[in-house]
């Protein structure tokens, strides 16, 4: 005779997830209590626009934002959800660059408006290729950046963002949003360095790689804090940064 299930009893499954979701806010807040720790936190509250899917949700400031506004998104892996609704939403084009085969192949298989322009090549801190590997074993989409030699399972073309400006006829952009995977440390750098014209800056840190670590994102906090950019927005996991320049 079959058993009845117990009401007052959770499978192991729903267990499990119970501990993920417990463990992920956990590592939330650690997260955030080192950005906190030091004295990294949003210092502009204004009114915001959120878009996206699974975690590349990203914060704008919708009150900057027209049809003819110029937009950069830096690694689009499988995933151009937050890329559609801006265009949806502002009626604007989008620039969606990522130079892996596997994300090239994702886009080529998507019907999408003739105003997201994919650029199948990289951001980085130079000009020419770059060496890229698996962010984990067995990873299909998302590769990041390698400088060591013997270490890259594929190389991929790569610019500074002053050549895409260039080569793309903008003297500024409206927002430049990037998931590079830990480059961004480099390439913030480049962007500081070189004056780049960037009215909002969203980027997705990586300090919760072991071999990033917090100190490199306090680094790059306090860089475009002195070059006149404010943080309107933190998110939850605390990773995903919203930056507006001039305020």
């Amino acid at each position: 005779m079959r058993k009845k299930a117990d009401p007052g009893r959770i499978s192991a499954i729903e267990f499990r997830r119970e501990g993920l979701i417990i463990l992920q806010t956990l590592k939330n807040r650690w997260r955030g209590w080192q950005l906190r720790k030091r004295g990294i936190r949003r210092e502009l509250r204004i009114d915001t626009w959120a878009a996206g899917d699974r975690s590349g949700v990203w914060v704008v400031d919708p009150t900057l934002l027209t049809r003819n506004s110029v937009v950069y998104s830096f690694g689009v892996g499988d995933n151009l959800a937050w890329e559609l609704a801006m265009i949806e939403r502002f009626g604007l084009t989008v620039h969606a660059f990522d130079p892996t085969p596997a994300s090239m192949a994702w886009v080529e298989r998507q019907s999408l408006p003739p105003t997201l322009m994919f650029h199948p090549s990289g951001l980085a801190a130079h000009d020419g290729n770059m060496g890229f590997a698996p962010r984990r074993p067995g990873s299909r989409i998302n590769f990041r950046p390698i400088a060591e030699t013997g270490v890259a399972v594929i190389e991929c073309p790569v610019a500074r963002l002053s050549t895409f400006m260039r080569e793309l006829g903008h003297e500024y952009i409206d927002v430049l949003k990037m998931d590079i995977e830990g480059g961004e440390y480099t390439v913030l750098d480049d962007l500081l360095a070189t004056r780049a014209s960037v009215k909002q800056l969203l980027v997705e840190f990586h300090h919760h790689f072991p071999d990033v670590g917090i100190k490199a994102t306090q680094r790059a906090v306090r860089g475009l804090e002195d070059a006149g950019f404010r943080i309107f927005h933190i998110s939850e996991r605390a990773l995903e940064f919203s930056f507006r320049h001039g305020d």
